[in-house]
Formats: C-alpha cells, structure tokens, sequence
C-alpha cells in the first residue's frame, strides 16, 4: 500500500540519489582552474556521470525485477554515498573523474523507485505516482545546481560533494526502515534477467519509439547543461558560482508539471502532453538562441529558455514512463531499465556534442545543436502517434476469451 508519507519518502530519495549527479554543474569553472585542466576536459565530468549512470540503468536496474528491493535500495544508496566522498577528497582530475563515475553508477536507486511506486499505487493512480516521484527528482537535480553552487561559494568546491556523501548515508539508513519488503517474481538468473530486458525491447514497438523519444530530448537538455556555465561565467554575463547555481531554480515550475503529466496520463491524455513537450523544446532553444545577441534582456531570455527546457523535458519523460508501464506490469524494472538505458545515452551524447560545440563555434554552434536534436524529438513523437494508431485496431481485436485461449 502506497501511503501518502511512503511516496514523499521515494520523492525525496529520488530527488537526492540523482541530484548528486548534478552538483558538478555549477562547479565546472572553478574544477578547470583548481585542478589544472581545460574547461573543455572540466566539462566530460558531465559525460561521465552520464556515461556511468547509463551503465547503472543498464546493469543494475534490472536487479529490481530480481532481487528485493528494500536491500537492493540501501546497498545502492551507500556505494552512491561512496562515490561522492572520494570525489570530495579527490587529489586530482582523475581521481575526481572515478568518483563521479562510482557515485554516477549507483545513484540508479531512483530508477529503482519510480517503477517501484507505480507497483506500489492502487489502480488508476500509477501515473499520479509516478508524477510525485518525478516531481522529487527534478526539485533534486534543480537543489543539486543551486545549493551546490551556493556551498561552493561559501565552502569551495569539495564541499557539496561531501554533504551528498553524507545525507546518502542518512537516506540509506531511513530507507531500509521504511519501505516495504517487496520480493518480485524470479524470471531466472541475472544473465537471464538482461536478456529478457533485450527481449521486451524487440517485442514492444512503444518502447522504442518512447526511449528514443525520451534520448532525444534529454540530449538537447544536455547540449544545455554541458555548456550553460561557460556561457554564463564568460564575458558575455561574468556570473559567479552562487549566481549559475541560483539560475537552476528557474526550472522550480517543472516538478508541478511532472505531477500534472501524470494526471493527464491517467486521463488518457499522455499523447497530447507529449507532443506540447516537444514544442516547448523549440520555444526554449529560441529563447537560448536569442539570449547570447547582445540585447538587454538576453540573461532573461536565457532564464526563460533554462525554464522550458526543464518543463519541455519533465512532460515528456514523465508522458513516456506512463506508457511504458503499463505494457508489461511484471517487467516495470526491465522496461524501466531499457528506456532509461537509452534516455541517459542520449543524454551523454548530447553532453558530449555540447561540449564539442562549445569548442567549435560557441555559443551559436550550441544553440544549432539544440535545434537539431529538438527536431528530432518532435519527428519521433510523430512517429509513436502512428504506432500507437497501428497498435489500436489489433488491441480491439483482443478479446478476453480470446486471450484465455492461446
């Protein structure tokens, strides 16, 4: 039974494992110059927590589907923990690099959690769960920027990293008293249980069109994120660290859209929000655009687009895991698994075009790689719109006895 205080209790946790992974943020500046690298090479910390963190939706989330989940939870908690304070203490760039790998890895908890809500939410309110869960993880991520960049002006740079080593030890130990038991079906080994994660995907067209959907938009949010604070802290606005960090709050409306999607979901009107996401991905690289001219209202004009690429992308990324659940109710970790896998892919290859762009051309090459990936993403909603309409006529075909027949 999901209570009230049980699903504030996962918001909070997702918002904390996977706002971790953002602290780097406001930080990349200041890193470049304290440890002697390039900004550009400051800038892979980002790649790299996306990178490991990809890797952990691939090969540790499916332990949802196998393992029970309270134990599994407390033991990703602690090893996300583990990362961050090795990145704290870190000596050097390398060291700082592994850290932000191990900690990248095991802050897939979240991911563990979101399905694990809708598992738990009584029937037709999976999506409003699921919504408040989102709704925790992107107040984290926009914390994570904002605090960090606060601490850090305060404290330096380490310091961030070690208040989320230190609060992840707390969370682990709340976790472990406060959720449920919850032992799921066996499909088998963990080899076994990979592989039918491969299966699902060959055999369920939306989760494909929904995880390339959801990797396309999460890479031109990226684009963003790898390169705002060279833009940022550059002549152009000369922010400091506390500054940067504050900007993430423009974002704060998106956690009411996470919540709001939700609700649509469970109204069967997920497409709809879906397809107003993806436009609002291109009034936020106009606004991006348009912000580095010269003009006097260009930092606004950046805040308003920062504030939509969030919204744009919590409406699609919460429209998308609300159709890929219900495919397979048995399988929410290895579907979540799959569209994560691909979702946080997208994202490290956008991290890694924004860099690159970045070097090449700047500003306006960035803001030409955040148009391209915007189109992508509002082509592939166009495509799940006709899968969807495909998919009707053989689901109306389906009957129950039918179905008890084969």
């Amino acid at each position: 039974m999901l209570t009230r205080p049980l699903l504030l209790l996962m918001a909070v946790a997702t918002g904390l494992t996977v706002g971790g992974n953002y602290v780097n943020q406001p930080l990349l500046d200041t890193i470049a110059a304290d440890l002697a690298v390039r900004q550009g090479t400051a800038a892979t910390l980002v790649t790299t927590a996306q990178v490991s963190y990809g890797l952990g939706l691939l090969l540790v989330v499916p332990l949802g589907d196998l393992l029970e989940r309270r134990r599994l939870l407390t033991v990703l908690a602690l090893l996300a923990a583990a990362g961050h304070a090795l990145c704290a203490l870190a000596p050097s760039f390398a060291v700082l690099a592994v850290g932000t790998a191990v900690a990248g890895l095991f802050s897939v908890a979240a991911q563990v959690l979101v399905p694990f809500a809708a598992e738990l939410a009584e029937p037709g309110r999976a999506g409003r769960a699921v919504g408040t869960v989102m709704s925790g993880l992107l107040v984290g991520a926009l914390l994570a920027r904002s605090v960090s960049g606060l601490l850090a002006d305060v404290a330096g740079w380490r310091a961030p990293y070690a208040v989320v080593a230190a609060a992840l030890v707390v969370l682990a130990l709340v976790l472990h008293r406060r959720l449920p038991v919850s032992v799921p079906e066996r499909v088998g080994g963990y080899a076994a249980t990979l592989a039918s994660t491969a299966a699902l995907v060959r055999s369920e067209p939306r989760l494909r069109t929904r995880a390339l959907l959801g990797a396309a938009g999460f890479a031109g949010v990226s684009v963003l994120f790898s390169t705002m604070t060279f833009l940022l802290a550059g002549e152009r606005f000369g922010l400091g660290e506390a500054q940067i960090g504050l900007i993430g709050l423009a974002g704060a409306g998106a956690a009411a859209a996470a919540s709001v999607t939700g609700r649509l979901a469970d109204a069967g009107r997920g497409q709809l929000a879906t397809g107003a996401g993806a436009l609002l991905f291109a009034l936020a690289w106009g606004a991006l655009g348009l912000s580095a001219s010269g003009a006097v209202t260009s930092l606004v004009l950046f805040v308003v687009g920062y504030a939509l690429v969030d919204l744009a992308l919590q409406v699609v990324h919460v429209s998308n895991q609300n159709v890929i659940y219900p495919l397979r109710p048995d399988a929410r970790a290895r579907l979540n698994s799959a569209y994560m896998t691909t979702y946080f892919a997208g994202g490290a290859l956008g991290s890694a075009v924004g860099s690159a762009a970045w070097i090449a051309g700047g500003w306006g090459a960035v803001t030409l790689a955040g148009a391209v990936l915007t189109a992508a993403t509002l082509a592939l909603w166009l495509v799940d719109v006709r899968v969807e309409r495909r998919a009707r006529p053989a689901a109306r075909r389906v009957s129950p006895a039918g179905a008890g027949a084969r």
